[in-house]
């Protein structure tokens, strides 16, 4: 049986206060990136969310990177936040038009939905079926009622996955619905806050190479973008996958 690939990496790359942390001191803004590349192959790009970058932009990036290199790229707010995934064909088109611009670097699309927005599972179903077969999509669902079997059911049928989080003390459930499983770590204290222990990064690393040794792909990103502690716990779990 195939074994799945892993990849880690931070959601994110150009923080002004990583430099003298993560990155050196003296770093331009423009060449943090190609020092990221050095320790990593994926990234989750989440300017996307806030606004769109134009197909040539993402060209940019897929020229620029390495051949393996993976992007990660968060959906559009117009669609998760203000759409709510209503009326949301038209929008949809135009951002998958622009982030297929990466061409086979493109992985997985991510719609993170808002915390005030509770369980619609008519209106998931509805977007669920204007998705590509063949795109790799992950849903983070930030209100716990969306946390039911039928949610879970309605993301296997089409091969969806449910991103998989911790944000401020709230660990959702692991629940794997695709070939796939997406990661988001935001921080083990406050919003964007802290670094994960090592005890923790290791009960990651069993999953991830558990999943691995049953043919899932995973995708995990660090979102504690504080002093540069997502790119540390990045390489720490990175560390104990390979080790």
């Amino acid at each position: 049986m195939r074994k799945g690939k892993i990849y880690i990496g931070t959601s994110g790359w150009h923080y002004k206060h990583w430099a003298g942390t993560f990155y050196p001191e003296d770093i331009k803004s423009d060449e943090q990136f190609a020092y990221y590349q050095d320790y990593f192959d994926t990234v989750e790009l989440n300017n996307s969310f806030y606004h769109l970058p134009d197909r040539a932009t993402f060209r940019k990036w897929k020229e620029t990177t390495p051949k393996n290199f993976i992007f990660s790229v968060k959906g559009s707010r117009y669609i998760s936040h203000m759409k709510k995934l209503s009326d949301a064909r038209e929008p949809l088109r135009a951002f998958l038009h622009n982030a297929r611009g990466l061409g086979r670097k493109l992985g997985p699309v991510l719609f993170q939905l808002p915390p005030g927005w509770k369980l619609n599972l008519e209106r998931l179903q509805i977007f669920l079926k204007q998705l590509p077969p063949t795109l790799r999509v992950t849903f983070e669902f930030r209100n716990t009622s969306w946390y039911t079997p039928e949610v879970y059911d309605a993301l296997r049928a089409r091969g969806c996955a449910f991103c998989i989080y911790e944000l401020a003390g709230h660990l959702s459930p692991i629940e794997v619905t695709a070939d796939f499983v997406y990661i988001r770590l935001h921080g083990p204290g406050a919003k964007y806050q802290g670094s994960y222990n090592r005890t923790i990064l290791k009960q990651w690393a069993r999953r991830l190479l558990a999943w691995r040794d049953k043919g899932i792909d995973s995708y995990i990103y660090f979102d504690n973008d504080q002093a540069g502690y997502a790119a540390f716990n990045a390489q720490t779990l990175q560390e104990l996958v390979t080790g």
